[in-house]
């Protein structure tokens, strides 16, 4: 059996004359992109720019919804109730998908964003809301969630097709939960030895944890971070790294379409 992954990667971050991340050189190398919609970063100008790059590159074109909290990054954890996570996550979704039709593309998935993507994946009435948000808005999108979690699982039952994401940088614990950013070994910065465990993820369904046991995780798609200084180096490393294990690259296909 051929095996596939699709790279994803957090885009269009930028705002104003704040430039983040290097958007037109990553987009090269991926098959999926996660487009801020101006809450935790982005805004309506970056927001067409990143779209029009997606649709000339053929890259498939995510929503990236999280809290407004542009000075936290989204990374916060904000007291909210399960109404207002559904209508901020409309509001963003509708946002993108409207430049997503201007700019002849299409929006193909929805993946939540730092605090609200941590916090779907552990609170059932986060997730809920999210869930339903999405099917209610377009139950043909495919809704990307932490690998195991509450969100994938509450997605699927609810009828949506899931990817379940892992992470080529981040550091795992032992319930297959990402190590919170506040802990110092939270990401692993040595590119061989993040595309050597990408490669078992996907090869072998396991990782190993921090504190050192072998957990069981499911790779549908793999997430690269876009702000980070080595990304464009290290997603060519990888790219390598899949080619060499005849791992093809791909975007996950809609099974609903």
């Amino acid at each position: 059996m051929t095996l596939s992954i699709d790279i994803n990667c957090d885009l269009g971050e930028s705002f104003g004359t704040y430039i983040k991340g290097q958007d037109a050189k990553v987009m090269k190398y991926i098959t999926s992109a996660n487009i801020a919609c101006g809450y935790h970063a982005g805004d309506h100008n970056i927001m067409y720019e990143t779209v029009k790059m997606a649709v000339e590159n053929n890259i498939a074109i995510g929503a990236h919804p999280g809290f407004q909290d542009i000075i936290g990054f989204g990374r916060r954890e904000l007291q909210i109730t399960p109404n207002e996570v559904y209508n901020l996550m409309l509001y963003q979704m509708g946002a993108l998908q409207s430049f997503a039709q201007v700019l002849g593309g299409k929006l193909h998935h929805v993946k939540p964003h730092g605090a609200l993507y941590n916090m779907a994946a552990k609170d059932e009435n986060i997730a809920e809301a999210i869930v339903r948000a999405v099917c209610d808005m377009d139950a043909k999108l495919i809704l990307y969630g932490l690998s195991g979690s509450i969100l994938t699982r509450l997605g699927r039952q609810h009828g949506l097709q899931v990817a379940e994401e892992v992470f080529a940088d981040r550091s795992y614990q032992k319930d297959g939960s990402l190590t919170p950013r506040s802990n110092p070994r939270a990401l692993i910065q040595n590119d061989q030895e993040v595309a050597i465990r990408v490669i078992r993820m996907i090869r072998e369904g396991k990782v190993l944890s921090l504190g050192g046991e072998d957990i069981s995780i499911k790779a549908d798609s793999v997430c690269i971070h876009g702000d980070a200084p080595t990304t464009l180096a290290f997603v060519k490393i990888l790219h390598t790294y899949l080619e060499q294990e005849d791992i093809h690259i791909e975007a996950i296909a809609s099974n609903k379409r």
